[in-house]
């Protein structure tokens, strides 16, 4: 399996070392399988299209599409109309807890925000090496272990608080590569102003569930 790209559950995951990722995951039940299956398709169809391009144009355009494909999966998350566990406070914190006990040495923790029924994730993996391949050979980059790590952590503990069975996060989750400071600063706004978008707050720093790096705010101090 590719460190650079590997597939999980048909979601495209392109996971090259020493990047920044954007990444979105959601609470199982969150969006019909239909919509979720329909996305898919529609991403594999675009990419199949792409496969008589030639090869210095191929690398752009697989990332154009791969950006679509997360950009549809956003806006369906915004009109998302199923569980909402993460507005329970203390299913946030032990979220939040988590995301924090993975850094510095799963990624660097740079921005994320709870929503109700997602989670939107800044990381970067600068210095983090990928660890060894698993028992079964599978090998893990080290972004994907993060999230493998993450999720099965988190979900455990928040299914004893709410005395729920069965998957607390969908198995699937996007994750795009930043490329920019341009891109990182556009990803930066979209993660803190959900709230405000969704109506939750007027102000993204009233919202509890949000966090920014203090450098990151240095950084971009008219955040």
């Amino acid at each position: 399996m590719s460190e650079r790209e590997l597939y999980y559950r048909r979601l495209p995951h392109w996971h090259p070392a020493n990047a920044t990722f954007f990444v979105t995951f959601r609470l199982e039940g969150s969006l019909p399988r239909s919509l979720t299956q329909q996305l898919q398709q529609e991403y594999l169809r675009a990419k199949q299209a792409l496969e008589q391009t030639l090869p210095d144009q191929r690398t752009q355009a697989l990332y154009d599409v791969y950006r679509q494909a997360h950009a549809q999966f956003e806006k369906a998350l915004d009109r998302a109309d199923g569980p909402r566990w993460l507005e329970h406070e203390q299913v946030a914190h032990i979220v939040q807890r988590e995301l924090h006990a993975l850094h510095p040495a799963n990624y660097h923790l740079l921005a994320y925000c709870l929503m109700p029924t997602h989670v939107h994730l800044l990381v970067d993996t600068q210095g983090i090496a990928p660890p060894p391949p698993r028992k079964d050979g599978t090998q893990y980059t080290a972004l994907g272990q993060a999230m493998w790590l993450l999720k099965g952590r988190t979900g455990y503990a928040c299914q004893q608080i709410l005395g729920q069975r069965g998957r607390f996060w969908s198995r699937e989750y996007y994750d795009h590569v930043i490329r920019d400071e341009r891109e990182y600063e556009r990803v930066l706004v979209y993660i803190v102003n959900n709230p405000v978008k969704a109506g939750l707050v007027s102000n993204w720093r009233a919202w509890p569930y949000t966090y920014v790096a203090a450098e990151v705010l240095g950084f971009f101090p008219d955040l």
